[in-house]
C-alpha cells in the first residue's frame, strides 16, 4: 500500500491553516483590544506556511539555506503561538528573549548544516526544541487558563504532540537518522508530518476558540456588570435577590439587604466636577467589595445609591458589616466619602425582596434624616 505522500499533507494542513490565521486577523481588526494576543496568533500560520512552501521545493532547487529559513519558520511559528498565549492571558512579553533563543537555534542549525553536516543532529534539535516550547506552553496554561472547552482542546493539542515529539526524538537519537529524508513517502514519515499538520491546524482553532470564549465572557460581564464601578448592575443585583429568596424558601435561613447612598454626592459632582465624582465611586466599590465577604454581593441600583446582598446574615452580622464598611470610608483615603446604609433582614416566608428593599429603603432615609453616615433598621 503506497503511503500519503507527506507533501501533500503540509500542503493541506498548511492552507486551513492559513484559514484560520486570515479569521484570527478579521478578529483582531473587529474585538476589543483588550483582548491581546490576536496578532501573533493571526501571523504564526502564515509564518508555518512560508516554511511549509521552503520545505515543498527539491532541495536541489533551494539549496541548505532554503530548508534552514524553513526550520526557523516552523519553531518561530510555534513560538508565536506561545508568545500569543502570554498575551492572552496578561503574562509578562518575552519577545526579545524568543528572538535571541530563535537565533541561538538557527545558529546551531547552521552549525550542522555546513561546518558539520548532520541530518540526525538538526532533526534532533528541532525536535526538542519544539518539545520545550511545549511543555512551557502547556505549563503556562495550566497555570494561568481558564477552565474551558477551548483550553481543553489546546492542552490536550499539545500533550498529544509532546509525546509524540519525545518518541520522534528518541528515535533519532536511538537511530541516528538511520530513516533518511523527511520527505519520503513512508508510513512513519507520514505519521510524524501528519501530527504536526494535525497540530498546527488545531493550534489554529484553539487560539480562535479562545478568543471567541473571552469575547463572549467580556460580552457577559457587561451584561451583568456596571461599566464604571464593575459592581453589579440594578438588574443582576435583583436577581441574585431573587435568588437568595428562593433559597431561602427552600431551606429557611436569614439574609439580609444592605442599601447604600453616598452622603452630599452631588455636592462633589458639583464642587469638583464629574470625573471626580466618577472617580470616587470607584473607589467607594472597591472599598466596600474589601469589607464585604466572598458570599456578599453588591450591585449598582441607581445613581450613588448600592444594595449588598448578605446571605446567611441575620440584622445583627449584617450591622456589624455596616460599621465594617463606615470604618473603612474613614481611612483617610483621598477619596474617602461618608455613607448612609439601610438595613432589612428577611421575615420569614411571608416576605418578599420588593418588600425587603422598600424597609431598607425608609431606614436609609431616616440615617439621612438623623445626620448621616450611620446605618438604620427598617
Amino acid at each position: 500500500m503506497t503511503s500519503l505522500d507527506p507533501r501533500s499533507l503540509i500542503v493541506m494542513g498548511n492552507v486551513m491553516a492559513l484559514i484560520m490565521g486570515a479569521v484570527l486577523g478579521f478578529m483582531q481588526r473587529q474585538y476589543p483590544r483588550d483582548i491581546h494576543g490576536l496578532r501573533q496568533w493571526a501571523a504564526m500560520p502564515a509564518v508555518w506556511i512560508m516554511g511549509a512552501i521552503l520545505y515543498l521545493v527539491p532541495p536541489p532547487v533551494v539549496g541548505q539555506l532554503a530548508l534552514l529559513v524553513a526550520n526557523a519558520c516552523v519553531l518561530a511559528g510555534f513560538g508565536m503561538f506561545h508568545l500569543g498565549c502570554r498575551h492572552f492571558l496578561g503574562v509578562r512579553r518575552m519577545e526579545r528573549p524568543f528572538a535571541l533563543i530563535l537565533a541561538a537555534l538557527v545558529a546551531v542549525l547552521g552549525w550542522f548544516t555546513w561546518s558539520w553536516p548532520s541530518y540526525p543532529s538538526r532533526l534532533v534539535v528541532v525536535t526538542a526544541a519544539i518539545a520545550a516550547l511545549h511543555a512551557w506552553t502547556l505549563a503556562l496554561l495550566w497555570r494561568r487558563g481558564t477552565r474551558s472547552l477551548a483550553t481543553y482542546l489546546v492542552q490536550c493539542t499539545l500533550l498529544v504532540h509532546l509525546v509524540i515529539l519525545l518518541v520522534r526524538l528518541q528515535t533519532a537519537v536511538v537511530s541516528r537518522g538511520a530513516a533518511g529524508d523527511l520527505m519520503e513517502p513512508s508510513g512513519v514519515h507520514t505519521f510524524y508530518i501528519g501530527a504536526y499538520v494535525f497540530t498546527v491546524l488545531l493550534l489554529s482553532i484553539g487560539a480562535v476558540l479562545l478568543a471567541t470564549e473571552r469575547m463572549r465572557t467580556e460580552f457577559e460581564h457587561m451584561a451583568t456588570h456596571d461599566g464604571l464601578t464593575g459592581a453589579l448592575n440594578r438588574r443582576a443585583i435583583l436577581a441574585f435577590c431573587e435568588e437568595e429568596h428562593a433559597r431561602a424558601l427552600r431551606q429557611p435561613q436569614p439574609f439580609s439587604l444592605l442599601m447604600l447612598d453616598l452622603d452630599h454626592f452631588k455636592t462633589v459632582n458639583d464642587t469638583h466636577g464629574h470625573q471626580h465624582g466618577d472617580r470616587v465611586l470607584v473607589h467607594f466599590v472597591q472599598t466596600v467589595q474589601a469589607s464585604l465577604r466572598r458570599t456578599d454581593r453588591l450591585g449598582r441600583y441607581g445613581g450613588e445609591e448600592f444594595v449588598a446582598l448578605l446571605p446567611a446574615a441575620d440584622a445583627a452580622a449584617a450591622g456589624v458589616l455596616a460599621q465594617r464598611i463606615h470604618a473603612a470610608l474613614s481611612s483617610g483615603h483621598p477619596l474617602d466619602c461618608k455613607v448612609s446604609i439601610g438595613l432589612s433582614q428577611w421575615q420569614g416566608a411571608h416576605d418578599s425582596v420588593d418588600a425587603m428593599l422598600a424597609r431598607a429603603d425608609a431606614a436609609l432615609y431616616r440615617a439621612k434624616a438623623q445626620g448621616r453616615n450611620q446605618t438604620c433598621v427598617g
